[in-house]
């Protein structure tokens, strides 16, 4: 295989949008990978006493398959009378003080603005989250001890 060929291959995968193609021959092994701005591509001479069966791989590229909108928009509507109370950091979420100690809200329970909601772990500090708004809890949405990110939704909140 020469170069004009390798250029063609890599020119035609680029176009067939697949995301990954291997080609081994007698004397020859390419791996071509799409999907970022740049492509790579490794081309290695296989020693001749290793003769391996010619083998071509086309995987395309994942397709997303879109929600189905009727059950997104009423959940989005449902929720959009309540307040999310979010994770102003990253660490571990808990909603005891000690494995111990009673839950600090519970889903139904009554909240002013300085109640402590939960805590937050990051780097061996335990951080209270206290709520900005008064209300009910209407829905917890981070399971005990697990992991949350910036920003993440944690409690919903009816302000009503």
């Amino acid at each position: 295989m020469d170069l004009k060929d390798i250029q063609n291959l890599i020119k035609f995968v680029a176009k067939s949008g697949a995301s990954e193609v291997k080609l081994e021959t007698d004397d020859v092994k390419i791996t071509i990978r799409t999907g970022s701005e740049t492509e790579t591509t490794y081309v290695q001479q296989v020693p001749m006493q290793a003769q391996m069966p010619m083998q071509q791989a086309m995987q395309p590229a994942p397709v997303a398959t879109p929600a189905a909108p009727e059950t997104a928009a009423p959940k989005a509507e449902e929720n959009s009378k309540y307040i999310t109370v979010k994770s102003p950091i990253i660490g571990t979420f808990y909603r005891k003080p000690s494995p111990d100690k009673p839950l600090f809200v519970e889903v139904g329970q009554t909240i002013g603005e300085g109640d402590v909601l939960c805590i937050i772990e990051a780097m061996k500090l335990f951080n209270e989250i206290e709520s900005e708004v008064s209300g009910k809890i209407v829905k917890i949405l981070v399971d005990d001890s697990s992991p949350v990110e910036f920003d993440q939704p944690l409690f919903l909140v009816d302000p009503s």
